[in-house]
């Protein structure tokens, strides 16, 4: 299939829909726009017209269902300005009809809709627009009766529109017994939003590509979402479009004992799994990797699910780590993220922008249990987070993650498996001895190299992160039960 060059398309003032139409739609045909009332239908055929005025264009919104008031209103909710905007809405349309039809005994609906589209045509004859918005097509199917007309009218309305040099969008709600595939069918292009209702919180948008002749367009759905400003629309990730130079290499973690068990650290490219119970250190080992980062002056992304950046703050100062510096430097950027109003390709639009403008070179992920509770379903985050990380190995970032299993102690299990997507797997553990509760840390997988198989104590205070000797004395770990036959003196002292 070929591109249009960019003369020939009409960019539609979306950057995210623009870029899954390649650059717009191609100039001076015909587009159906569908969807069930209330997912934005309005908001983007205005946004389609807004951005031809921008450009010196002529353009015209042509409404059957809602009257100027009612557009005006969806406007000023974005603070957009219509004065260049030409609208021409029904009830004006009903009182020339009514004018005409005095002397009628009788208004066969045939008539009123051979009516009603000669005074459409004649007006849009009169403003010669570039581009033109009719809403709804609901509207006409009405007064057609029968399926037969409502084709006939169609493709009436197409031929009288094509060569007049007009890029045409038709809305139209999702119709019963298949009404509207007579429309698609001659359309060159069809849209269709989409609303998916959540039991709690932000109900979810989304945009897909049906159809669209001679352009090699970005098929699937995209999350979308109506913000102050408009229609925003985050194409759907796909890591082998991007690519990036980089020098591979290992990079330290900034603790000495946790890199030896590594096999010298965390190799570019990768990602990193911190696994285990609530409280026994995940985010804080983390936090470690992204202060070293920093201090080798590379820029880290923390994306905090679950927690804010108050606590996070307190979390490193408990352990000496120089967070808040980094932080102010610009280093580290912090993203507080509420799952319960995030679209996860919103997630996904702002950690490629961060990667790609700012060369962030250490992503956090914090943690997995808060990301999943934004997707749709569990199949949806193991697809969207192995596109995410091939991306991210393709810039030569290292990501780290972190997921909570359910339980303190005993048989341990995680809400999804994706430690066959990780790289290299940390595993962290509960332990007691002499009535004392303490850590135990794991590397229990690393595909880029060798690493140490030993399991040891972990430890934090003020002097910071801390890794022990082996516990050679210490069994069942990976049960969940542990028992510890060692000594007391084999411990990490207190800081």
């Amino acid at each position: 299939m070929s591109v249009p060059i960019k003369n020939d398309v009409c960019t539609t003032g979306i950057a995210g829909l623009d870029e899954i139409l390649r650059g717009g739609l191609p100039r001076n045909r015909l587009y159906l726009i569908k969807g069930n009332p209330g997912v934005g239908k309005t908001t983007l055929a205005l946004q389609f017209l807004l951005e031809g005025v921008r450009q010196g264009e002529k353009a015209l919104y042509i409404t059957l269902s809602e009257t100027r008031e009612e557009i005006q209103a969806v406007a000023q909710s974005h603070a957009w300005d219509l004065d260049g905007l030409g609208v021409f809405e029904l009830s004006a349309l009903e009182h020339q009809l009514a004018q005409e039809s005095q002397n009628t005994v009788f208004h066969p609906a045939e008539i009123e809709l051979n009516r009603t589209t000669d005074i459409l045509l004649k007006r849009i004859e009169d403003e010669k627009p570039a581009r033109l918005v009719i809403d709804s097509l609901s509207e006409l199917r009405l007064l057609s009766d029968t399926a037969l007309r409502y084709r006939r009218q169609m493709l009436s309305l197409k031929q009288f529109l094509s060569g007049r040099d007009i890029t045409v969008v038709m809305l139209d709600d999702h119709a019963t017994g298949g009404g509207d595939l007579h429309v698609q069918s001659i359309a060159h292009g069809v849209l269709t939003l989409e609303q998916i209702e959540s039991d709690y919180g932000l109900e979810r948008r989304r945009l897909k590509v049906n159809k669209l002749r001679g352009v090699n367009f970005s098929s699937g759905f995209h999350d979308a979402v109506i913000l102050a400003g408009g229609l925003r629309v985050f194409p759907r990730l796909v890591a082998s479009e991007h690519s990036s130079s980089w020098d591979p290499g290992a990079v330290q973690t900034g603790v000495p004992a946790l890199d030896d068990m590594l096999g010298g650290g965390l190799e570019r490219g990768t990602s990193c799994l911190l696994l285990g119970p609530a409280g026994t250190g995940k985010s804080t080992i983390a936090l470690q990797f992204a202060v070293a980062a920093a201090e080798r002056g590379e820029r880290a992304l923390f994306c905090l699910f679950e927690e804010s950046l108050s606590t996070l703050l307190l979390r490193a100062e408990s352990v000496s780590l120089p967070a808040k510096k980094h932080i102010d430097s610009g280093l580290i950027t912090v993203l507080a993220i509420d799952p319960v109003e995030l679209a996860p390709g919103e997630f996904v639009h702002r950690v490629r922008e961060r990667v790609q403008k700012e060369r962030v070179r250490f992503l956090v992920v914090d943690s997995l249990n808060g990301y999943l509770q934004a997707m749709p379903g569990v199949k949806f985050l193991n697809i969207q987070l192995h596109e995410l990380l091939a991306l991210l190995n393709r810039y030569g970032v290292v990501t780290a993650m972190t997921m909570a299993q359910h339980g303190i102690v005993g048989q341990m299990s995680t809400p999804i498996d994706l430690t066959y997507l990780a790289d290299t797997v940390l595993l962290l553990r509960y332990f007691e001895q002499n009535g004392r509760i303490r850590k135990a840390l794991s590397v229990v997988k690393k595909r880029t190299g060798l690493h140490e198989d030993a399991i040891r104590e972990l430890k934090f205070g003020r002097s910071g992160l801390r890794v022990g000797e082996p516990l050679t004395n210490f069994h069942g770990v990976l049960t969940g039960v542990p028992l510890f036959r060692g000594e007391a003196t084999e411990m990490l002292p207190e800081a």
